[in-house]
């Protein structure tokens, strides 16, 4: 993002909360940090006031330093209050990796939509389709080889190291339901795309958007295809998820899951607009003679990629080519390898 871009948002915090530390982002309304091992190294998670307890928005990546802060957390910021609700926005370890440790900690609900906690014990079971060695054979399908290829097929299955354990019960949200917290009236918005049915919460009153993975700041939001899916759409599912925040105000005030706190609400969707537009229209001009989706990626990501972080590249390129293909700017073809490749028509 340029300068000029970031200028365009404005963030009404010099500083983000130290660990085991949190910020009033709005009356009633704290914001927690917690480490991730990736380089994407921190998770945003939301404690917010509910009458005699608190109700928590995402949990972080269960892992023995998460759980530690958690503890300091419980022992000097809850005000002898208990967590009385987890809601959790979707299936992805960083978010619901210690749903199960602090359900069975406060003997609270987990509230998500059904999707994502179907497709989170899916997940740390190796279930639906998207084990390691599919994911492999997929991404050998789309020309990735050698030492790329053969770190991915050796890797085991890394959502079990953040998620050790899930809740086995679960309280439903969907689309447009209302959830009272502290007297106010947050309304489940679902955004898809980046994961299945991905919640994100409104409040009107508090002018206040909870917007987990699907509007971030100053990074662009994964958008991958998985092998349970190979022939998905799920940019056209993304982009298409921004109209559902055309009535919202622009000055409301965004708490999303990685970087800082933010308004300019439609200044970032028309730049995350444009960036994919972008992006869309390099890949069509390097398709004039055709391409595979590995040899996609120094278009798509111009810096140097580390393991952990070539399997996204390859599920977001995949994406864009899937894309481009269903609207009629590229076409693909199959070798007798079965790679696929996908040119300008």
């Amino acid at each position: 993002m340029t300068e000029t871009q970031l200028n365009a948002l404005s963030f009404p915090f010099a500083d983000v909360p130290a660990p085991a530390q949190m910020t009033e982002a709005a009356p009633g309304i704290f914001w927690l940090r917690m480490p991730l091992p990736f380089a994407l190294n921190h998770i945003n998670l939301w404690l917010l006031r509910d009458g005699d307890g608190w109700t928590l928005v995402d949990c972080g990546f269960g892992i023995d330093a998460t759980l530690s802060l958690w503890e300091q957390v419980f022992a000097s910021l809850l005000d002898g209050k208990e967590i009385q609700r987890i809601i959790v926005t979707h299936y992805h370890p960083d978010h619901v990796g210690c749903a199960g440790w602090l359900q069975r900690r406060w003997n609270c609900e987990v509230w998500m939509t059904e999707t994502e906690f179907l497709a989170a014990h899916s997940a740390v079971q190796d279930g639906a389709g998207d084990s390691v060695d599919r994911a492999t054979d997929l991404f050998r399908r789309h020309g990735l080889t050698g030492e790329r290829l053969q770190s991915n097929a050796v890797r085991k299955n890394n959502y079990k190291k953040g998620v050790p354990s899930l809740p086995h019960a679960f309280r439903r949200i969907l689309e447009g339901d209302e959830i009272s917290i502290d007297g106010q009236r947050w309304k489940v918005i679902v955004g898809r795309g980046h994961a299945p049915e991905h919640a994100m919460l409104y409040c009107a009153a508090r002018n206040v958007l909870i917007s987990g993975d699907q509007v971030l700041p100053k990074i662009t939001t994964n958008v991958g295809v998985w092998p349970s899916q190979p022939n998905g759409d799920p940019l056209k599912l993304f982009l298409d998820s921004m109209n559902k925040f055309a009535d919202l105000p622009g000055d409301v005030l965004i708490l999303p899951s990685h970087g800082p706190v933010f308004r300019g609400l439609h200044e970032r969707l028309a730049q995350l607009k444009d960036h994919h537009e972008e992006r869309l229209a390099e890949v069509v001009v390097a398709c004039a003679e055709p391409k595979t989706a590995a040899g996609l990626l120094p278009v798509l990501f111009r810096r140097a990629l580390d393991a952990h972080q070539v399997v996204f590249a390859m599920g977001e390129a995949i994406a864009h080519l899937n894309y481009l293909m269903y609207g009629g700017r590229l076409t693909r073809s199959e070798n007798d390898e079965g790679v696929f490749h996908f040119a300008k028509p």
